[in-house]
């Protein structure tokens, strides 16, 4: 991990900058195949899967049974693991509901704004080196609870043309209506465009930069999306009191996701630093994703400062997925935080809790949008309709108004609609 000692801000763009990789031509061969998937629908479909999953389903969809079923290859711990989890994302996400409230602007003018869900919404949950079983907990559980009337979810298939059978689990727990064995581009493409799926209203969901970039493009005609997303990523604000071993655990939990993964560690001086170091080489040796761990801590960094003013600056600046505040004033440094995905605070809540089990959504902004993005909530999976009723007594009181508004911008018909109904 690259170091850096009290920077001078011009170098903040280049600490806070993200690992960059080559993604010339991405766009257009991302492109490319949705045109195709478009045009040729389930030809591309299996064409592709066949290229980039090196398998191809006997059947698309899962069926009922082994939907139903899939329980059983799970152990036990497992499966209670998943229903606690289950159940305090359930409890932290109903609390969201939003209510309909109607205002009396005037008498006898009436508005409100009502809570629609999203009627079909797509999930697409990544398979690759790990089976992300939690994420459809994330995304199915809200969108049931918001009403979503189909919850269609897409899963690449194994080796074996099967779905991972905790995939399937959460899947049944949370509500989803329907499974597909399809992966990548290939998924999303299916459904925006309604192809063996139902065509989606939205889709959510992680993927690697083809998928994202086949999200985003599909967004702009086709269906909407949750978010802009990229590469997990986590931020530690640490101080003496952290404990070395809690936060090099913290850092090589993100660290592991993969290669264009990155960690930031923020030290309120040198102190920990050697400790924290020599805890990051012990832990490292027996990690299982080591290879991929370490390349990312490649493209990580370490800044020391001498007064916390400085580090609350870098981190909003930066904007991180995941920020962990281990110090001893957490509580005030969390009021000064203004652009992170989520926020864990104090030496005993680690990352992992929010990823998995706490209740808190785990699918959040990257890259830095979340300046301007929330991570999926209930309100993820509604939208809203503002409605009005206006009497002929509140049309008396506001018409005037609205003719007046209307004449200074030169839209007589506007005008009129009001005038012959004031006239009546």
């Amino acid at each position: 991990m690259k170091k850096y000692f009290n920077p001078a801000k011009l170098l903040w763009p280049e600490i806070t900058a993200r690992p960059l990789f080559d993604a010339s031509g991405l766009f257009d061969k991302v492109s490319a195949i949705l045109d195709e998937i478009r045009s040729d629908g389930e030809v591309a479909l299996r064409k592709y899967t066949a290229l980039f999953d090196g398998v191809l389903p006997d059947e698309w969809q899962v069926r009922r049974e082994d939907f139903l079923n899939a329980g059983i290859e799970l152990s036990q711990s497992l499966k209670k693991s998943i229903e606690i989890a289950a159940g305090n994302i359930w409890k932290f996400h109903e609390k969201q509901l939003p209510q309909t409230i109607k205002t009396e602007i005037c008498s006898g003018v009436v508005c409100w704004q009502k809570p629609v869900p999203v009627e079909t919404v797509g999930l697409y949950i990544p398979g690759g080196t790990a089976p992300l079983f939690s994420t459809v907990l994330m995304l199915a559980i809200p969108a049931q609870l918001a009403g979503c009337r189909e919850i269609i979810l897409c899963t690449p298939p194994t080796q074996k043309g099967t779905v991972h059978p905790a995939v399937l689990y959460a899947a049944q727990i949370a509500g989803v209506t329907r499974v597909f064995k399809i992966g990548g581009i290939q998924a999303i493409g299916a459904m925006a465009y309604g192809i063996i799926t139902p065509k989606a209203d939205k889709i959510f969901g992680p993927g690697n930069q083809y998928v994202t970039a086949a999200k985003q493009l599909v967004s702009l005609s086709q269906t909407a999306i949750d978010m802009p997303a990229g590469p997990s990523e986590v931020a530690v604000m640490a101080d003496e009191t952290a404990v070395p071993a809690f936060v090099a655990a913290d850092l090589l939990s993100q660290a592991e996701h993969g290669a264009d993964s990155q960690v930031m560690l923020i030290l309120k001086s040198t102190s920990g630093l050697l400790e924290i170091e020599k805890e990051l080489e012990n832990q490292l040796k027996n990690l299982p994703r080591k290879e991929m761990a370490i390349k990312a801590l490649e493209n990580s960094k370490i800044v020391i400062f001498d007064n916390e003013k400085e580090m609350i600056e870098l981190v909003n600046e930066y904007a991180p997925e995941h920020l962990i505040i281990s110090m001893s004033n957490y509580a005030e440094v969390k009021d000064k935080i203004f652009n992170a995905g989520s926020v864990f605070l104090g030496n005993f809540t680690p990352e992992s809790a929010g990823d998995y089990a706490s209740g808190t959504n785990h699918t959040l902004p990257t890259n830095g949008w979340a300046r301007s993005f929330s991570g999926v909530n209930i309100d993820s999976f509604f939208k809203k309709i503002t409605f009005q009723e206006i009497t002929a007594e509140g049309l008396k009181n506001l018409g005037s108004t609205i003719e007046i508004m209307a004449e200074a911008e030169q839209l007589a018909a506007h005008k009129n609609a009001v005038s012959v109904r004031l006239k009546h």
